[in-house]
């Protein structure tokens, strides 16, 4: 490995709206008022790109951005947060709304897709991938035709399995690629026994988090790992387990043990938490129009 790692990331980048309520909508009709508004960078491959940069790692993020107005906004908040992009050309650059209520409560609405990849794309991030010294590959259709055209000598690939249950059959082939799979515990009531079944298909590191109360990690040789959240005012969950990939990846190129990766993980998480983007680079400067507030509203934590 070179003295400066270089990482590629690839998968999803989109922009987005968060609005914030003060409950989750009931499925009637009705009305409601939000207490407050943004658009922001979205997406979970931008979210680790973010974060690794702000760490000082090499990074390049590859995600499909359309060549319109939102992409546009997506490519300079990025690149403006020190991470190269890589645009794959899309019809149109993916755009989620996400409606947030106190206590985690989250609905995301998908409002645009990318278009799949064109084949000289594919082959491109093929060999970015191939010649760097880590590499995310995340859950996307992207990701998916990356690994197809995978050669058998590459980079040690990492995998976000997110809120697996241990039996989706398009979370498979990410997951017998991985040299090590994150997730978390929504999808699993024993996240032990769910991770001791990853390390059966072949990656040599497993680690689940599981919120507030924080994380734990299973090597293949059965040692197993805890570490506590740290203590945070929370601002906006979103991209909590990015930052956390992101800080514990950032810590293993850097020679820490597990253990020592770990809680580097649990710190770069408590960044996250504490803004209302997925990274604090991204903090709108002073009279910025992205911040669309009810009249009569205040700004809660700043």
């Amino acid at each position: 490995m070179s003295s400066t790692p270089h990482v590629v990331v690839c998968g999803p980048a989109s922009w987005n709206q968060l609005i914030e309520l003060d409950r989750l909508p009931e499925p009637v009709p009705h009305m409601q008022f939000a207490r407050r508004a943004w658009h922001t960078v979205g997406g979970t491959s931008a979210g680790k790109a973010l974060h690794l940069a702000g760490l000082g790692i090499d990074v390049r993020l590859w995600a499909a951005v359309g060549d319109d107005e939102d992409g546009a906004r997506l490519r300079e908040r990025l690149e403006q947060a020190g991470v190269a992009v890589e645009a794959i050309a899309s019809e149109q650059t993916e755009r989620h709304v996400n409606l947030m209520a106190e206590g985690g409560g989250r609905v995301s609405l998908y409002v645009s897709t990318p278009s799949t990849p064109p084949a000289e794309a594919v082959e491109a991030a093929v060999s970015a991938v191939a010649a760097a010294d880590l590499a995310v590959i995340d859950l996307s259709e992207l990701g998916r035709l990356v690994l197809e055209a995978m050669p058998a000598r590459r980079a040690p690939l990492w995998m976000d399995l997110h809120d697996y249950d241990g039996a989706s059959a398009f979370h498979d082939p990410f997951l017998r690629a991985a040299e090590g799979v994150f997730m978390n515990d929504d999808g699993t009531d024993d996240p032990w026994k769910l991770m001791a079944s990853c390390l059966d298909r072949g990656p040599r590191l497993a680690v689940c988090t599981l919120g507030a109360k924080g994380a734990i990690a299973l090597e293949a040789d059965g040692t197993r790992h805890e570490v506590a959240a740290v203590p945070a005012t929370v601002v906006d969950t979103n991209g909590a387990g990015d930052a956390f990939m992101a800080g514990f990846l950032a810590a293993r190129l850097r020679t820490e043990p597990v253990e020592g990766a770990l809680r580097a993980a649990a710190e770069q998480a408590r960044v996250a938490i504490e803004t209302e983007h997925l990274h604090p680079a991204l903090d709108c400067p002073p009279g910025e129009d992205d911040f669309v507030r009810p009249s009569g509203s205040t700004a809660q934590n700043g």
